[in-house]
């Protein structure tokens, strides 16, 4: 039986003649324009109501995610995106009851999500800069397993998975090349790895492999913050994304050579790939971003003090927010 959202976005779907993965991304830049409309234009008296139903509708974009990851096992991005909209409309219900002043804090989450969003649906909506991320992620995971000595690897030919089509080599592909035209399916555009020899190793990289989305959470994290001068921002994005960047290609690197020197490795039924991916890989990437988070509080203390008060609401549901009794 079929989620009834999932349902209801098909339905709406086949009403206007496109496919459903259409409707989501239009349910995503309409939530991420009315959130922009909440951030830039926070003075005006219908901010908190744009905002309120942008976090609905990214929240929604986000749970319609969860059953691709279902699909492919990954417990981590399930949990994310199936909680995804519980918290999303719980952030427009404290958005409405803010409406007259809302706290700094939210303002600048509006912009975080809004400033995230924006540079992954440019990269995603133009075929050029898509294809850059993915080859120039492929390449320097290649080139790291090629310079440590742990095997002989090549790029195969580019391709690209359409939607309700299947795979097929870029160089058929007569889509627009600056334009998102025609919706693609779940790989998108992914280069296979090979062995020198010729030889298929099991596993492609597509845009997600990029790190593209944990980058863009520094982007809009810390462009959001409208109060702190450029030059601080500025210098925190050439600490945030360069090390994301080099901490991911050793990420790629150590799943490739994994997955392809213990093929009958299995762990509870999880095959190496499955398990480095959606598990070990996981954990330690959200530990890393964590600590990146840290290592950001000290130049942008702005940013520590707003998630501290974006957490206050879940603290005090949970009871951790009382005084502690002076002792004697």
């Amino acid at each position: 039986m079929q989620e009834p959202l999932a349902l209801l976005v098909g339905m709406i779907s086949d009403s206007l003649g496109i496919a459903d993965v259409s409707v989501q991304l239009m349910i995503c830049a309409l939530g991420a324009i009315t959130l922009g409309v909440g951030f830039h234009l926070r003075s005006e008296w219908y901010a908190p109501y744009s905002s309120a139903f942008g976090w609905t509708a990214m929240g929604l974009f986000l749970y319609l995610q969860s059953a691709h990851y279902v699909e492919i096992s990954d417990p981590v991005l399930v949990v994310m995106t199936a909680g995804a909209l519980p918290i999303g409309i719980a952030m427009g219900v404290w958005e409405i009851r803010n409406w007259n002043e809302a706290p700094e804090a939210l303002v600048w989450f509006r912009g975080c999500v809004v400033w995230a969003v924006v540079p992954y649906y440019l990269v995603y909506s133009i075929p050029m800069l898509n294809m850059g991320f993915v080859y120039a992620t492929a390449w320097n995971t290649e080139m790291l397993l090629e310079f440590a000595g742990l095997g002989s690897y090549q790029m195969a030919p580019m391709m690209v998975d359409l939607y309700g089509t299947g795979e097929i080599p870029l160089s058929e592909w007569d889509g627009n090349r600056w334009i998102m035209s025609e919706p693609l399916g779940e790989n998108g555009f992914f280069i296979p790895l090979e062995h020198a020899d010729g030889t298929v190793v099991s596993v492609s990289f597509i845009l997600a492999c990029s790190a593209l989305q944990s980058m863009i959470v520094f982007v809009g994290a810390i462009v959001a913050l409208s109060s702190v001068p450029w030059n601080r921002r500025i210098r925190a994005l050439f600490i945030a994304l360069p090390t994301i960047h080099v901490l991911n290609v050793f990420r790629n690197a150590g799943i490739v050579w994994l997955t392809d020197n213990y093929v009958g490795w299995t762990f509870m039924g999880l095959g190496m790939f499955d398990f480095t991916h959606s598990y070990a890989a996981k954990f330690g990437s959200l530990f890393a971003m964590f600590l990146m988070a840290l290592a950001l509080f000290d130049l942008l203390p702005e940013l520590h003090r707003h998630i501290i008060r974006l957490l206050q609401p879940v603290m005090k549901g949970l009871g951790m927010d009382k005084p502690k009794a002076d002792s004697a």
